[in-house]
């Protein structure tokens, strides 16, 4: 009997998204950036448009080039198995949507003249709630105030500091949206779904 190392799908949530991401990506480079406007990309369009809510969600498929997808895709890959294993893929699909769906809607309503794409909420999603892996009983993980000083600290000051092209405010959006589900999901006893 041949013994050797098999390759498994360890992560079926966190690689589809990637696969997707990816397959964005290409499609945005195909097409000269037509995809990610039509369905990648929110931005304030006509709510009689049915692809303004469908692009609510969708957004966080699309990156602007290469480096902003390996940039997201990275920490995704790292941080998403990880916490797929302890909260299950149901829990994972939920923190997307919900991330999505937030970042989306407010960047809509404040910032009009703004288009946003990538995965960059769901990476501070990811990384906030996965801090809060440790976490027991009415104590708060040191490594979750580290986290949200440095990552969320340095997201606000950024927004306020640095002219880029870089949405600050959905990095930090993403954060609240892992340190609350985080923080739930502990307080209330996970539940792997």
């Amino acid at each position: 009997m041949k013994k050797g190392f098999k390759i498994s799908i360890n992560s079926p949530v966190v690689l589809g998204f990637s696969a997707i991401c990816l397959i964005a990506l290409l499609l945005s480079i195909f097409t000269k950036g037509m995809t990610n406007k039509l369905l990648f990309m929110t931005y304030h369009s006509s709510l009689t448009n049915p692809l303004t809510y469908l692009r609510f969600f969708t957004h966080i498929f699309g990156h602007s080039g290469l480096d902003h997808f390996m940039g997201n895709i990275t920490y995704i890959l790292l941080l998403g198995p990880l916490l797929e294993e302890k909260y299950g893929s149901k829990l994972l699909i939920h923190s997307l949507i919900i991330t999505a769906l937030i970042t989306g809607i407010v960047n809509y309503v404040f910032f009009p003249q703004v288009a946003l794409c990538g995965a960059s909420g769901v990476v501070f999603t990811f990384i906030l709630l996965s801090s809060f892996t440790g976490f027991r009983d009415k104590e708060i993980p040191l490594t979750f105030i580290l986290v949200a000083i440095i990552f969320i600290g340095q997201q606000v000051y950024e927004g306020i500091m640095v002219q880029d092209n870089i949405s600050n405010l959905s990095h930090v959006l993403g954060g609240v949206v892992g340190s609350v589900m985080g923080y739930l999901l502990n307080k209330n006893g996970i539940k792997r779904g």
